[in-house]
């Protein structure tokens, strides 16, 4: 499925910590990995990173694009006895918060801090005990007992990630935080790196753009499409299975762990390219699943497609379980087509290649 080199970069690009704005450490793991199969690597200001493979000035520019960052935590505040509360960054889920173990990342290094939880013996059922806490109401041990200690090894503003790392539930299901979107970089680079290898078969420009500050509204896609204009985009991330118990399928779509990459239809999705996906992935065999899209895709395509005069876009999503969660699970065939058919999508287009509706 994938080699030695490939799982390592797996590894290390999704447990190396990367919260919405503060991408950079991440950034300089895939930057260093797609190095190899790029012709030119470049960060903007905020720490997008972009990879380019030429090919010819007067060709057609398609990029690839995924998001860097994770959801994560911040600290908004230190108590005179040294506790520290929280404040989210991005979609953190409060419901599942309490009793973890978390790494606040502050300028002196990793400074390792539990997630307060009042022993099930003394909660207080009647006043909110057992219910589902407001961030106000979370905090952080760090095992100092005033503000001053605290104020010796972290300060307010320090993001905060979950200690959970990569596991492998069997041969094909991972398991980990930060799957949402670094598993998208891994795509990204692992399609630039086929599309590196079948250079004579190319006919267009690649970019592969690794996005900052997704989870907080799309930022680093809006400011480098908008910067650097492509004809068309090829958008990764993440999407919802919605194959475990409890989920209303009538409401949420039905979409499988295992049965293949997700093609979303309408909205910034612009129907010729979305075509040409269905059609390579007709032609080379590779199963996908289909999702309507309502008003938004809830991804970086909404940033990118309406850039300027448009960039024609689409979506094309990896199945996972429990997002935003430590645990979000997804399954590597499902990543290995996933990269199969971003590549092959990118080979098809032909040297004068114009998307219409």
């Amino acid at each position: 499925m994938f080699d030695t080199e490939s799982r390592d970069f797996l590894e290390k690009l999704i447990v190396t910590p990367s919260p919405t704005g503060y991408e950079s450490e991440g950034q300089k793991v895939w930057k260093k990995f797609i190095s190899q199969y790029a012709d030119k690597v470049e960060s903007d200001a905020y720490g997008s990173a972009m990879a380019r493979l030429n090919m010819n000035a007067d060709l057609p520019t398609i990029m690839l694009e995924a998001h860097a960052d994770e959801i994560g935590m911040v600290v908004q505040h230190i108590s005179d006895n040294g506790f520290v509360t929280l404040n989210k960054l991005g979609g953190s889920d409060s419901t599942i918060a309490r009793a973890k173990r978390v790494v606040i990342h502050s300028k002196k290094g990793r400074v390792i801090g539990v997630v307060g939880n009042t022993a099930i013996h003394l909660q207080d059922k009647k006043n909110g005990g057992g219910k589902q806490p407001e961030w106000k109401d979370i905090y952080v041990d760090i095992g100092v007992s005033s503000k001053e200690e605290a104020l010796e090894m972290i300060q307010i503003g320090d993001p905060i990630t979950y200690a959970d790392e990569l596991e492998y539930l069997n041969d094909d299901i991972i398991t980990g935080r930060a799957l949402d979107n670094r598993i998208g970089g891994f795509v990204i680079a692992h399609a630039m790196k086929q599309l590196r290898s079948r250079k004579k078969d190319l006919k267009v420009n690649v970019i592969a753009l690794n996005s900052v500050q997704e989870e907080v509204g799309g930022f680093g896609a809006r400011m480098m499409s908008f910067r650097h204009m492509p004809d068309a985009a090829l958008v990764t991330d993440v999407t919802h299975a919605t194959d475990t118990p409890g989920i209303n399928n009538k409401e949420h779509g039905t979409v499988k762990l295992g049965k293949g990459p997700t093609v979303q239809h309408g909205g910034a999705n612009h129907r010729a390219i979305v075509e040409l996906i269905e059609q390579t992935a007709d032609k080379q065999e590779i199963d996908i699943q289909h999702e309507a899209t309502s008003v938004r895709t809830g991804t970086d395509t909404d940033s990118i497609f309406y850039q300027k005069t448009g960039i024609p876009s689409a979506l094309v999503s990896l199945p996972l379980r429990y997002m935003h969660s430590p645990v979000e699970t997804a399954s590597l065939s499902d990543v290995e087509n996933l990269v199969k058919l971003m590549a092959e999508t990118v080979l098809a287009m032909r040297e004068d290649q114009v998307f219409e509706v």
